[in-house]
């Protein structure tokens, strides 16, 4: 027994189909996987989900179309949160029933109009009491994400893992709860501090490593970084956390060596190992 359950976002293995991720996923020997909507053909999101345990995975976490509550880089439009906010409410709606019950849906603020960071955070509260108010009548849960001071001006305005915890603890609702993932937080003040403060708030952890980027979507294998991997996961295991460890792996075509360009098979498999050591290390 591993101990943990692994899984692979499609944001990782971008170029592919939604059919190859959940076979490549399963032949890597995953549990879970992150489910990516935009890759799901023709909006059929029961025709496509009921495919994954038929591989032996379930869904570990959705990342929706709209998933921001101001524009982000991967959704500019609508740009109105009110319509962004109804987007996310009829993505829950529409995809509760086909994941299983307490999947989170991971939420970002988006950019904060003007420049307005403490409107931007008001406003991502409101909106987030209101959206977890829909995610708990379905039976889902938030997971929401503080991004890195890098993407500050493309897709967040927050950064840090104790920023995001306040943002937390303002909606305090038991639907909300919190994503972490190593290559935002890995540079938070006293990490591992504030980890322990989110005790049964973490929700779901991505993984994936850090050098200095290239661009806001810059990221690399496991252990192939700085990021203080193992102390990160040992301090989420004493809190507690027994949910899902999903790899996702940003990259962009355009960089040398883009981690998108490479034999994505070998990706995964290197990354379940590595993770394997780090679990057991840890």
């Amino acid at each position: 027994m591993s101990g943990y359950d692994l899984g692979f976002s499609e944001f990782t293995t971008w170029p592919w189909s939604f059919r190859e991720d959940v076979e490549q996923y399963a032949a890597a020997g995953a549990a879970c996987m992150e489910i990516c909507l935009f890759k799901l053909p023709h909006h059929d999101y029961a025709g496509s989900l009921q495919y994954l345990p038929q591989r032996g995975l379930r869904a570990a976490s959705v990342q929706m179309y709209v998933h921001s509550v101001f524009k982000d880089s991967m959704a500019a439009r609508p740009e109105d949160p009110r319509d962004r906010l109804e987007e996310m409410k009829r993505a829950l709606e529409l995809t509760a029933p086909h994941v299983p019950k307490g999947t989170p849906f991971v939420v970002i603020t988006g950019i904060a109009p003007d420049g307005n960071i403490e409107f931007a955070i008001t406003k991502t509260v409101e909106a987030l009491k209101e959206l977890a108010d829909v995610a708990a009548e379905h039976e889902m849960r938030l997971a929401f994400e503080p991004l890195s001071p890098v993407n500050l001006h493309t897709d967040t305005a927050v950064w840090g893992l104790d920023q995001g915890l306040e943002i937390v603890e303002r909606v305090n609702h038991p639907a909300a709860g919190l994503c972490i993932d190593t290559w935002n937080v890995w540079q938070t003040p006293s990490l591992e501090n504030v980890i322990a403060q989110c005790k049964d708030r973490i929700f779901l952890v991505q993984l994936s490593d850090w050098r200095t980027p290239r661009s806001t979507a810059d990221r690399y294998s496991l252990g192939d970084g700085q990021i203080p991997l193992r102390d990160i996961v040992r301090a989420i295991r004493k809190t507690g956390y027994a949910g899902d460890y999903v790899v996702e792996i940003l990259s962009s075509f355009h960089l040398q060596g883009s981690l998108w360009k490479t034999d994505l098979a070998a990706l995964l498999r290197k990354n379940a190992e590595t993770f394997d050591r780090i679990w057991r290390d840890s």
